[in-house]
């Protein structure tokens, strides 16, 4: 199975009426951007927030960042205008917040479809609900059907910690095994993993621990509240040096006429076997996107 193509290490929440930050995007070198319509935005001002939305996306130039808009859940009463406002957009993805069924990505798969939304607007679930978890492999396995626009599945840490009367600094521990059925059920239908915020921004020795246990377990990346937090989610998600040398050393390896027929193959005293070098290709590849993300961010600023 082909696996996500996407770069997604650092995720940056903007509040869609924040003048100031959208200004400065141009200008942040994270990978994605979520334009917030949702928690971010108090409701008296969330018309607001929309015009000033479809004007930014009318007005601004184009960079490397990926950009969604979350909207307000299905069951809010903003949910119809914010979907089309998102919409008329027409931004990479949507990210739609706790997300419970597949079903409810059809309800919007089938409302874009009515709207003829090109194929080229993707769709983020948020699992950030106790029933979010426990139907996470549905919800993920909707990636299969025909035409299905699911990308990613995001994690809302904060809600659903909330939700779970999860409290103390050890909530991460206790809501590990809920992690990894996210995270596996991303894998095995191959689309991307996206960690919750960490909220003391100004602590980033913290949040760089945390970025790294985040990819140790397999997330693509992470999503942030803060401009500071960029740097460190870039350099936990993406590959080390040691591992991309070792994986340079298994293609190398298996380049070898003599070992090009080798299922198995003896390399600095370890047995390396083929699902070893898909792995290895695997890695130089995604760090190879990397580095063009780079260079394209570099040429719009």
């Amino acid at each position: 199975m082909e696996t996500n193509r996407l770069i997604l290490r650092s995720v940056l929440y903007l509040p869609a009426n924040n003048e100031r930050a959208l200004a400065k995007l141009p200008t942040l070198n994270c990978d994605a951007v979520i334009f917030d319509l949702e928690d971010s935005v108090a409701p008296e001002a969330k018309s607001d927030a929309r015009e000033q939305l479809r004007g930014y996306f009318q007005k601004a130039q184009r960079t490397a960042k990926t950009r969604a808009i979350r909207i307000n859940g299905l069951d809010t009463r903003w949910f119809t205008e914010d979907l089309m406002a998102a919409r008329a957009c027409c931004p990479d993805a949507i990210v739609i917040p706790k997300v419970s069924s597949p079903h409810d990505l059809q309800l919007v798969e089938d409302a874009l479809g009515e709207t003829d939304a090109p194929p080229t607007i993707k769709l983020w679930a948020m699992i950030e609900t106790p029933m979010g978890v426990l139907q996470v492999a549905d919800i993920a396995g909707h990636a299969q059907k025909m035409a299905s626009r699911l990308q990613a599945l995001v994690l809302g840490t904060n809600d659903l910690f909330k939700e779970a009367a999860l409290t103390g600094d050890a909530v991460r521990s206790v809501a590990h095994p809920w992690f990894m059925q996210i995270i596996l059920a991303a894998k095995a239908n191959a689309i991307a993993s996206i960690d919750g915020v960490y909220n003391d921004f100004q602590d980033l020795e913290a949040f760089d621990r945390e970025c790294g246990s985040a990819a140790a377990i397999g997330f693509d990346g992470k999503t942030l509240i803060h401009p500071a937090q960029i740097l460190a989610a870039n350099r936990n998600f993406s590959p080390g040096a040691d591992a991309l040398d070792t994986a340079q050393q298994i293609v190398d390896a298996f380049d070898l006429p003599e070992n090009a027929d080798k299922g198995v193959i003896s390399l600095g005293g370890k047995m390396v076997e083929r699902l070893h070098l898909e792995q290895a290709e695997a890695l130089l590849a995604r760090q190879a996107m990397i580095e063009v993300r780079a260079k394209e961010g570099e040429e719009t600023l």
